[in-house]
């Protein structure tokens, strides 16, 4: 089983990875939001810590629900009713309060993942806007049917505006999830990538700016 730990807290995971890995399971560890919906459809479940330095992990929780069903896990010292139920509301199969037993742990993601058989085939996210099918999963943009080359970098922007289904998705968290960083030089590159992506899908209109916050996608948004 493929897990990815994101948690930002170096001694909690320095703890649980080996734990886990005992037990057989494949672990890989991000320490921020960044990159995870780029690995998203790598994993089989997501331990996912709401508390990251870059990013409120009930927010990346929404995100990561936009575009996969794959199993997701919170482990948050975050422990109020209040937490537990905006959590499980973002897309979390189940919510475990720090600390907790391995064990514990352990039996939670064999549990979400038997909800999950193996032998069942996974819907492909494909967001539609107007003649315009952005597939998340197949990392493949057609327009009028006609398949576009993108850059990777020209992909990952697309699809996290595509992801947020018509709602606005922030410069910051562009910059962050792509460039890792968000300075100057990283913010004109974002600039000159998003004129890239008008002119090679020749629908000027489909990724508006949103003055001061960011980007949406423009036209009738449909999943798919």
């Amino acid at each position: 089983m493929r897990v990815l730990l994101v948690e930002d807290d170096d001694r909690v995971a320095g703890a649980l990875i080996p734990a886990l890995a005992r037990r057989g399971l494949a672990i890989a560890r991000l320490a921020t939001g960044a990159g995870v919906l780029e690995r998203v459809h790598e994993v089989d479940v997501i331990l996912l810590d709401l508390g990251l330095p870059d990013i409120d992990g009930v927010t990346l929780c929404t995100q990561i629900r936009a575009v996969s069903d794959v199993a997701i896990i919170v482990v948050s010292a975050r422990g109020e009713v209040d937490d537990r139920i905006r959590g499980l509301r973002a897309g979390a199969d189940d919510y475990l309060v720090k600390p907790y037993d391995v064990e514990e742990l352990l039996a939670r993601v064999e549990a979400v993942r038997r909800r999950r058989p193996e032998h069942a085939v996974a819907e492909p996210v494909v967001i539609k806007a107007g003649d315009v099918s952005v597939d998340l999963a197949r990392h493949e943009v057609l327009v009028d049917g006609r398949a576009i080359a993108l850059s990777r970098k020209e992909f990952q922007v697309l699809a996290l505006v595509a992801g947020a289904r018509g709602a606005v998705c922030s410069r910051e968290h562009v910059l962050t999830e792509v460039w890792g960083h968000r300075g100057p030089a990283e913010s004109r590159s974002l600039d000159v990538h998003v004129a890239t992506l008008r002119t090679k899908l020749g629908r000027p209109a489909l990724i508006e700016t949103v003055r001061g916050v960011g980007y949406r996608l423009g036209g009738q948004t449909a999943r798919s």
